[in-house]
């Protein structure tokens, strides 16, 4: 009870309070850079205040009292000459003060210039499933006030306008997401459109199907393994995308590898469609970190090039060392007697770094070819050295 007495108490005295002592006019205006403006700050008789006390300032700023004008003894006026585009799309502070510094009266000057047409409109599907596009302002981009930009599309034929309902925010402010109710093997016509209190544009329109557009999930279960006691070459190994399993496609891979101590990484694109690749001409005894991503290509039979993944996570393996005996050492490994065979050895390591990267499968047989012979060799020599010795 005591409460809702006070609050009747309180109620003269904030009505009281609220009452305009002093408007500004024009209240709010939007004016294009470079303009020019005159606003007068008029004062409630009641205030016994005469104008020429009065100051102006803009965003906290005095203004010179040059650019004033005494219009009578309640009105204050203040001359502008050519605006900058506005600090903040909420608008610049102009605001008219009283001798003391009290705030008598704001408004909020709205300088910039109308959008230009959009550009660089492109979209992209998730697995079929949805549709997202982005674009960029045309011109200069900043318009200095509140622009709206409004993604619309619709069937190019017989389907009726529909407008994207979720924009992102932040530093992809310029993009918009359709999560559902798309026709495939339809082409849309797809378009924006931006408009402030200054003007308006629109982009150009952009005739897309569905399935031109696919992007997918990076590769997964990325797999990186030695190849036996091969010093120069990695196995990657992993799985097409589960999502497209489905639907008629042919997957495009494209694998990128890189030393841990570096941050330049090096592209094969010779992959394929395998699942599996093998690398070679790799250093021996060094860490790598490999990723893979795809491009889902003709899907149901289209004939664009496709969109491709994001890279998948980082897989990483080392190549086994090349390690060496000390010298004086009385426990040789078999083949190391043959002083010939380790340069024949040598030098085919040579060739095989210069001459196989990527997935290079004749440089990786004639590899193994070598191996093959190499113990051949071995064995050949090993039973010759028993039948000397006995």
């Amino acid at each position: 009870m005591f409460s809702f007495m006070f609050l009747l108490l309180l109620v003269p005295h904030v009505l009281l309070s609220s009452k305009q002592v002093a408007v500004i006019s024009p209240q709010d205006p939007v004016l294009p850079i470079g303009s020019s403006l005159t606003a007068t700050c008029t004062l409630s008789p009641e205030l016994g205040l005469h104008a020429s006390t009065l100051y102006w300032a803009l965003n906290g700023m005095s203004l010179s009292s040059s650019t004033y004008s005494v219009v009578s003894p309640n009105t204050l006026s203040v001359t502008l000459h050519n605006l900058n585009g506005s600090q903040q799309q909420s608008g610049d502070n102009l605001v008219c003060h009283g001798a003391d510094g009290h705030v008598l009266a704001g408004s909020c000057l709205y300088v910039g210039r109308p959008p230009e047409k959009p550009v660089n409109l492109t979209c992209w599907s998730h697995n079929t499933k949805d549709l997202s596009c982005k674009w960029s302002p045309g011109g200069r981009g900043e318009t200095h006030v509140r622009t709206k930009y409004t993604l619309k599309y619709k069937l190019r034929w017989y389907g009726r306008e529909k407008e994207c309902e979720i924009y992102s925010t932040g530093k992809q402010r310029y993009s918009c997401y359709i999560p559902r109710n798309l026709a495939l093997f339809t082409p849309y016509e797809i378009w924006v459109e931006a408009a402030n209190q200054l003007g308006s544009a629109t982009s150009d329109i952009t005739s897309l199907d569905i399935l031109d557009v696919v992007t997918t999930d990076p590769p997964a279960n990325v797999q990186v393994s030695r190849v036996g006691d091969l010093e120069d070459q990695l196995t990657v190994r992993w799985a097409s995308p589960p999502e497209l399993k489905d639907i008629l496609f042919q997957a495009k891979y494209q694998i990128r590898y890189r030393l841990e101590d570096s941050t330049e990484w090096k592209v094969v694109d010779d992959v394929g469609n395998q699942t599996s690749c093998r690398l070679a001409g790799l250093r021996s005894g060094t860490v790598y970190f490999v990723q893979v991503r795809c491009n889902p290509v003709g899907i149901y039979g289209s004939r664009k090039p496709g969109i491709w993944s994001d890279w998948s996570h980082p897989a990483a393996a080392s190549t086994p060392s090349n390690e060496r005996l000390p010298s004086g050492s009385c426990d040789p490994k078999p083949g190391e007697q043959n002083s010939t065979l380790r340069r024949e050895l040598k030098q085919f390591f040579g060739w095989v770094r210069k001459h196989a990267s990527g997935c290079s499968g004749m440089s990786i047989k004639l590899y193994d070819q070598w191996r093959v012979w190499l113990q051949k060799s071995h064995r050949t020599r090993n039973q010759i050295l028993q039948g000397d010795n006995s």
